[in-house]
């Protein structure tokens, strides 16, 4: 039991890292989230139904689909939902955001549907035996998909020069455009990106669980919790408070009951940002004067 639930935090808690990361990719580039990044993931994996399942095409062409439309739906959330109220100084982005979440959500629940759909897939339909556990390969795959992406957005931001670019649209968006720099363009492309991250997480955990359009609203608002407790300006904080927080949500599971879980793994992210504010791999703002 104990080997399985391990297992199967990893892979959740990658997950959770994966749309932690959008909100860490929009917030260090803009100063801004999205807050519809749960319905992002839900419309992955709705999209990668209805284009794989339904439709009958490719699953890679299903894939890359999904992902675009979830990209162009980024796209709208900044272009229309964040950008107007970020330009007058006002943070009603906040709510246009939750809202934005609430009608997608509500649109796909009216188009595809509220009962809940078995996604197949290869990966997730015979496991395997690793350490006297069975587990699905797309168990071990989604570790190495939340870490791999942890890492290119780590080296990307680092130590690129397109990277440097996006980290100083949010320092000095007035310098940046003095080098040069397309600052709506950046900001605009960080939010394709954060909800791209939100639906490929979305399709990798579909075949696990279940394709609905009520699925994306706690898995972000847990998502939200993570990239908090890892810290919002590091991509590898954000990963590694996501796999911390999958594992405690699975051992809970495991050994308490199901009941207990939100009342535990909620009171460990409460005790931890008592602990640190800034959160365990942030750091507190430097104020210039």
């Amino acid at each position: 039991m104990l080997t399985s639930a391990i297992i199967s935090g990893i892979g959740l808690g990658s997950m959770y890292g994966l749309i932690a990361l959008g909100f860490h990719i929009t917030y260090v580039v803009s100063n801004t989230v999205n807050f519809a990044q749960g319905s992002a993931m839900m419309l992955g994996a709705v999209l990668g139904y209805t284009f794989g399942v339904r439709y009958g095409w490719p699953m890679p062409l299903a894939i890359v689909a999904a992902l675009g439309v979830c990209a162009l739906f980024g796209l709208v959330v900044e272009r229309i939902l964040v950008r107007p109220f970020v330009v007058r100084g006002s943070n009603a982005w906040l709510m246009a955001t939750v809202a934005a979440g609430i009608v997608l959500d509500n649109a796909v629940m009216f188009t595809f549907g509220k009962e809940p759909r078995g996604f197949p897939s290869d990966w997730a339909s015979q496991p395997i035996r690793l350490f006297g556990a069975g587990v699905y390969p797309l168990q071990l795959v989604i570790p190495l998909v939340g870490i791999g992406a942890a890492a290119v957005m780590h080296l990307l931001l680092r130590h690129t020069r397109r990277g440097k670019a996006l980290l100083a649209v949010v320092q000095n968006p007035d310098a940046a455009r003095l080098m040069g720099i397309n600052v709506h363009r950046t900001i605009a492309i960080s939010f394709m990106v954060s909800t791209a991250l939100a639906g490929l997480a979305g399709l990798l955990i579909a075949p696990l669980f279940s394709v609905s359009s009520e699925m994306g609203t706690l898995f972000g608002i847990k998502a939200f919790a993570v990239a908090i407790l890892g810290g919002m300006g590091s991509a590898w904080g954000v990963v590694i408070a996501g796999l911390a927080y999958g594992l405690i949500e699975a051992l809970v599971t495991s050994f308490l009951g199901s009941v207990y879980t939100q009342i535990v793994v909620f009171s460990v992210v409460i005790l931890a940002l008592a602990l640190r504010p800034n959160g365990l791999f942030g750091h507190a703002a430097i104020n210039k004067v």
